[in-house]
């Protein structure tokens, strides 16, 4: 609250206590604004009186407060306890009207209140805007309604109770049943207005069911008038909460394209900035893997509150505030809020028997308060109907969840037997957000009988809707009005706990119609187009749901399809762990099902070893991809377009794996094969090109890669769209093969402008995006631009290092260049402790005789020179170009480069003659391979003229020197880095890129 104002105007009351129920907090926080903005001395005062004592001594207690009394009436404030309406009349008669100026009163509700609060003579705050109801506050306690001053209006306080947010979605709505739990509200309250900026970030904690999102969702009803962004995103799975936070964007005004990369891109930035709102909320429902988003959980000035049974968010930056179940007063208060025919005795049984769990409590009470039977009775049936071994619905709760559970299915059915259907058929989806619309777009005939009658009438649509939600069954999703809502069926929301039992207790019968319906609702939703950004929302939507509804096990082609067109989307949006295992598991399905050989089961084969070989398992692919060459040769040709797709994985799998000159072989005539099928112009002969082009790079074979790059990249730009993420691979390709060519200016502004487009289109952390960035670091040092480079660098290895994993192979090309990097401008320790990572993540993902072994163990011999250990650098960097020599042929730039670098430790050991005879063997095998003035080419020219100089031929390495510079000034320029290090003698080193392959 502000701190006491002095007074301004008229004299009239100058203290006053304000009595509310922590539910209406918002309207006491404004209330005190108000007035202490006129000078009045505010306590604010939370009412909730302890239930064993008298209503009439807590309201004596309540007048010993300083100067007058100003009670916020509502619903709440008088079921607090809880106290029957007989309670309050008594204790306002005998109390208040005695003196009743002691008393003011204000009400916020519409509903009826006890008769006696009339002595109260309550304004009515109910209906009106900000300024009316501050005219009969005023006018209640006697105040001047006169405007104050501007100088005294300055300054934001908080918002009028009855106004939301200027930003408000994904909220549920508020629970009138909600109780107790004041003091971890007023905890998580404290952590977020005392964390720093940016550090605002509190995690509610607890096991199932014990009642964390209705905590948070309180939280925002009680403090959202202190936002004026208020978003709620569910955040159980990574896609889906990337989805809805995307959402945000048009919400906040923010100027973006339709890509949803973009528009997440757009949101994280405008939170982080704080424009243009700085006072926003963010809420993670159901964020149990932290390891999964934490790396997207904005920072800013805002606050972040996550809900989680996970408590390592306390290792991501997070207050942790534990969410234990009800105390047995909050229990007891709860029971007989929510069943008003049990006694405090009886609720205190009933609570003991379902050991506090709010949501237990909250289903059982509420039917046992519609149904004759006692509680002795109901904890008989509960503890009767329990085995020896005790049904365990989930891990962390070992309660007897599933005969609680039967005793009020058995309710449903006998009221609204429709809601039961509904329910089983809602279980084929994931627990959590469930939409339900998908299910009421499908046709009328295509709906089983006993659901086809509820998705089509409106009315039995509400009731059976209204039951499910009376007794905490489900929860609705949409935030409209309460009927509007219910008609509109957006999505409904239920508990992984109800979820789980409701799988459990269904008829086969019913189990094998409510999954078909469930399989062709999902077919119907895809969108056909996997590789449209766009359409990944809809995917991310979908994805989730594919297990729950057990579509591995249809031989629907349909329902194939879909998983296919799923495996796809996640391939190409970076999920690969989420996608290898959907993968395996439809791989073991489908043969099962469909038989080894079957055309389903090679689709399916190429998609997941798709997904294999973006996490490196190259061994894996190689085995998948050449059955399925061997057995589509034999069965169709070689002509076959499926065998031609299997090959170009096989291919795929060889560069992995380091066999070039095999990756070239088989992609030279899988081209061939395509553009006599296809022609020049098809998406597949495009791929293909690609495909080569990628093959002669890591052969060293760069102008010619180029060219392929460039008529592949002009040929995407006409055929699919600019943005296509397929064109924008090929503005990565062309951009690389532009910088390895030493054209760093043109790489430069070619891949500056594609990353920009990769971030708005796929999103920041798409493992596409990394890599455009990743060649951005690159293009920006080898330009001479570190302070740039050295950002990037660190930032894209972080990125990747949270989305994909430090063994990821992307993970470690980026750590390959950040070592290097540091190495020369930045902590020797920090690089030689990322190069000794890498080496071992690539030996054992790829073995020793694999080039990137060799050329990463190069430049960790650098480091060693560096720190001083020249014998061990020597031995290593021999080994290095041995091995390179091995795997790649002598004339391979890599080759070459280890072969500069392994000179110059000649030199420092005392072989200067070697040194000198090894640099001007380079020169001549560049030349031939690269051209005379190729940036390596140069480094070899200089490198050489140092080797003369060391064995003291002064004349010709005057005249190697000179010649080299004149060409590093007409190539690269006076001023560029290469060349002034060269001028000033610095000896030139070579650094090995681990390529994309």
């Amino acid at each position: 609250m502000p701190g006491t104002r002095k007074p301004v105007g008229a004299p009239g009351v100058q203290a006053v206590t304000i009595s509310f129920a922590g539910f209406n907090r918002a309207w006491a926080a404004w209330i005190g604004d108000r007035l202490e903005r006129r000078g009045v001395t505010v306590v604010q005062q939370r009412w909730d009186p302890p239930v064993e004592v008298p209503l009439e001594e807590s309201l004596r207690d309540l007048m010993l407060s300083r100067g007058r009394v100003l009670v916020i009436l509502s619903d709440w404030y008088f079921q607090l306890g809880p106290r029957s309406h007989d309670e309050w009349n008594r204790a306002l008669r005998e109390v208040v009207a005695p003196d009743p100026d002691r008393f003011a009163a204000v009400s916020v509700t519409t509903s009826a209140l006890p008769g006696a609060t009339s002595v109260l003579g309550a304004a009515d705050l109910t209906n009106v805007g900000a300024d009316e109801a501050e005219r009969r506050l005023l006018n209640r306690l006697g105040l001047p309604t006169d405007p104050l001053p501007e100088s005294v209006e300055t300054g934001q306080g908080p918002r009028y109770p009855a106004d939301t947010p200027e930003v408000w979605g994904g909220v549920p709505r508020r629970n009138t049943r909600f109780t107790g739990r004041e003091e971890l509200l007023s905890k998580a309250y404290r952590s977020l207005q005392d964390a720093g900026p940016g550090a605002g970030v509190v995690t509610l904690h607890g096991m199932s069911g014990v009642g964390k999102t209705q905590l948070a969702a309180e939280y925002v009803y009680r403090f959202g008038s202190e936002y004026d962004v208020v978003w709620w995103v569910p955040a159980d799975r990574r896609a889906l909460y990337r989805q809805k936070l995307a959402e945000l964007a048009p919400e906040l005004g923010l100027s973006t394209g339709v890509e949803y990369g973009e528009r997440l891109r757009a949101v994280r930035d405008a939170l982080r900035r704080g424009e243009p709102h700085s006072h926003w909320l963010l809420v993670l429902d159901g964020a149990d893997e932290p390891e999964h988003i934490w790396d997207l959980v904005p920072t800013g000035p805002g606050h972040v509150l996550i809900t989680s049974r996970n408590p390592e968010w306390s290792e991501h930056n997070s207050n942790l505030v534990e969410i234990p179940v009800y105390d047995r007063e909050e229990s007891v208060a709860f029971i007989r809020r929510r069943a008003p025919r049990l006694t405090p005795a009886e609720a205190d049984q009933l609570a003991d028997a379902l050991e506090d769990l709010p949501l237990l409590l909250d289903q059982t009470a509420g039917w046992l308060n519609d149904s004759d039977m006692s509680v002795e009775e109901y904890i008989e049936l509960l503890e009767g109907g329990i085995d020896q071994d005790v049904v365990k619905v989930s891990a962390d709760f070992p309660l007897a969840f599933q005969t609680a559970w039967s005793i009020l299915l058995n309710k449903l059915k006998d009221t609204v037997p429709e809601s039961v259907d509904l329910l089983r058929l809602c279980s084929f989806f994931a627990p959590g957000s469930i939409p339900v619309r998908l299910l009421k777009e499908m046709p009328t005939g295509e709906l089983p009988e006993q659901v086809s009658g509820l998705m089509n009438d409106p009315l039995l649509w509400n009731k059976a809707i209204g039951q499910l939600r009376q007794y905490s069954v489900v929860r609705l999703e949409s935030h409209e009005s309460v009927a509007d809502a219910a008609s509109s069926g957006e999505s409904i929301y239920m508990h992984r706990m109800v979820h789980q039992i409701v799988g459990h207790d269904m008829p086969a019968r019913d189990r094998q119609e409510f999954i078909d319906v469930v399989r062709r609702a999902l077919v119907a939703a895809d969108p056909g187009r996997p590789t449209d950004t766009r359409l990944w929302p809809a995917y991310a939507e979908i994805t989730p749901h594919l297990k729950w509804a057990d579509v591995l096990r249809s031989t629907d082609p349909a329902v194939q399809t879909l998983v296919l067109n799923c495996l796809r989307y996640m391939y190409l949006s970076g999920e690969y762990r989420a996608g290898i295992k959907l993968g395996e598991r439809a791989m073991n399905a489908w043969r099962e099902i469909l038989g080894e050989n079957h055309p389903r089961v090679w689709d399916l084969s190429y998609n997941y070893a798709n997904l294999l070989r973006a996490v490196g398992d190259y061994a894996g692919t190689e085995a998948i991809e050449r059955a399925a060459v061997d057995h589509l040769r034999t069965e169709r040709g070689a002509q076959d377009l499926e065998h031609l797709r299997a090959a170009g994985g096989l291919a795929a799998d060889l560069r992995g794996l380091g066999r070039y000159d095999e990756a070239l072989e088989m992609s030279t005539w899988i081209l061939v094969a395509y553009r006599e099928l296809l022609g020049d112009q098809d998406s597949r002969t495009l791929n293909a090109q690609n495909n080569l082009a990628v093959t002669l790079r890591l052969l060293g074979r760069y102008e010619e890669s180029l060219e392929l790059n460039r008529r592949t990249l002009e040929s995407r730009r006409q055929l699919l769209r600019q943005r296509h993420p397929w064109t924008l691979f090929s503005e990565i390709n062309y951009a690389t093969d532009l910088r390895l060519l030493g054209r760093y200016g043109e790489a430069l502004s070619l891949q500056n402008q594609s990353a920009r487009v990769h971030r708005l289109v796929l999103g920041d952390d798409n493992p596409q995006t990394l890599r455009a960035e990743y060649n951005l670091a690159l293009c920006h040092y080898r330009s001479g631009e570190r302070t740039r480079a050295s950002a990037l660098f660190t930032r894209v290895l972080e990125r990747c290092e949270r989305v994909l994993g430090e063994g990821d192979p992307l993970t470690m090309m980026f750590a390959a260049g950040q070592s290097c990097f540091a190495r020369e401008h930045a902590d020797i320790d920090q690089a030689r402790g990322i190069s000794e990572k890498v080496v071992g993540g690539y030996v054992d993902m790829l073995g020793e005789e694999h080039p990137f072994v060799a050329g990463t163990r190069a430049n960790h011999a650098l480091i060693l020179r560096n720190v001083g250990e020249r014998d061990h650098a020597h031995a290593l960097l021999e080994e290095a170009l041995s091995a390179m020599t091995t795997a790649v042929g002598e004339n391979h730039p890599w080759t070459l480069g280890c072969a500069i670098n392994a000179s110059a430790l000649r030199n420092l050991v005392g072989d200067p003659e070697s040194a000198v005879a090894l640099t001007d063997s380079v020169i001549t095998r560049a030349v031939e391979a690269l051209g005379r003035t190729h940036p390596l080419t140069l480094s070899a020219r200089i490198a050489h003229a140092a080797d003369l100089r060391g064995i003291r031929d002064r004349q010709r390495a005057e005249k190697v020197e000179s010649e080299a510079l004149g060409d590093l000034v007409s190539t690269l320029g006076s001023q560029h880095v290469h060349t002034v290090s060269a001028r000033s003698r610095n000896r030139p080193y070579w650094d090995f890129e681990p390529p994309i392959v």
